[in-house]
């Protein structure tokens, strides 16, 4: 399937004509499929390949290695999360994946820091610790004019989401699916699931397997080329705005029998506010024709009982 292609630099630094056309292509996009493919995001490609190269590192690792930093407590926010500890919601069948996950570096006096978990350093990969520090920083700073065009698409102020989003509890998850060494109970690698933020930036895996399920209820694979991330819009967004924008539910699976031995890697950045923001549908998204669907509730509390369902939080 061919997703709508965005280009962030229209909204960045072209004329007011091109910033509006960039506001109401992503706005449509996130109404009627849920994710565009962006150009001239700012994550440099040497980062992301630097990154990827990082992370194969660390998951070549033997497991006892790893499971040094499987932080118990954490329910899996920072650190290493090892093999077949998530599944989707709903589902009790567990994701055959690994991950590590590395969260928000508060560098000013915001009290918020208190709330945090320090990053899990590891030591065996020479520049792990930084290279995913710069990730971070690139994919939050792309995620924050993604938000600001949303903003403005909604009726809001462009800097609505500002505040919410700095120092906000956005995680950068590094992802393992390892080869398929025998016959698997399903076809799928992760289960069909909606991501549980306010939106997501996700660099090109290493190999296919994302999958996006049509409004005419149909699993379409989609890729974005070199260059291009994916952004969709999460649970969060669209309980803001009262199923305005619909949170796409999408999943990853298995490649052919020719590909088992093969390993697929990816690196979703899922952009959260800070936990007190009330995720109360906006008024400008209630009327006589989409009544208010959600009650109220704070991001933190919603994180708090997804982490829950999916398995990651007792």
């Amino acid at each position: 399937m061919s997703i709508p292609i965005v280009d962030l630099s229209d909204f960045l630094c072209g004329s007011s004509t091109l910033k509006s056309a960039f506001v109401e292509k992503l706005g449509k996009a996130y109404e009627e499929v849920g994710f565009v493919a962006v150009k001239n995001h700012g994550v440099p490609d040497e980062l992301i390949a630097h990154i990827y190269d990082n992370v194969q590192q660390f998951f070549a690792l033997p497991l006892q290695q790893k499971l040094k930093y499987e932080i118990p407590g954490l329910a899996g926010q920072r650190g290493y999360t090892s093999f077949g500890r998530e599944h989707a919601k709903g589902s009790e069948a567990p994701d055959l994946k690994e991950f590590f996950q590395y969260g928000q570096n508060v560098e000013d006096d915001d009290p918020i820091k208190s709330e945090y978990p320090e990053n899990v350093k590891v030591g065996e990969v020479k520049d792990f610790n930084g290279t995913l520090y710069q990730a971070y920083k690139s994919f939050q700073k792309a995620g924050v004019s993604m938000l600001q065009a949303i903003s403005i698409y909604l009726g809001l102020d462009e800097h609505y989401f500002d505040n919410y989003v700095h120092n906000g509890n956005s995680i950068l998850r590094c992802i393992h699916y390892p080869p398929i060494t025998v016959e698997p109970k399903s076809a799928i690698r992760a289960e069909q699931h909606e991501d549980i933020n306010l939106i997501t930036l996700l660099v090109g895996a290493s190999a296919d397997g994302l999958e996006i399920l049509t409004k005419q209820d149909k699993w379409i694979g989609v890729t974005s080329l070199p260059g291009q991330i994916v952004v969709n819009v999460g649970d969060m967004l669209q309980r803001l705005t009262n199923n305005k924008l619909r949170s796409t539910t999408h999943r990853v699976v298995n490649p052919g029998r020719e590909h088992w031995h093969t390993s697929r890697f990816s690196m979703p950045f899922f952009l959260h506010p800070k936990s007190d923001m009330s995720l109360a549908c906006l008024e400008s998204c209630i009327d006589d024709q989409h009544p208010k669907a959600y009650p109220n509730v704070t991001a933190g509390e919603y994180l708090d009982e997804r982490l829950r369902e999916i398995g990651l939080k007792k």
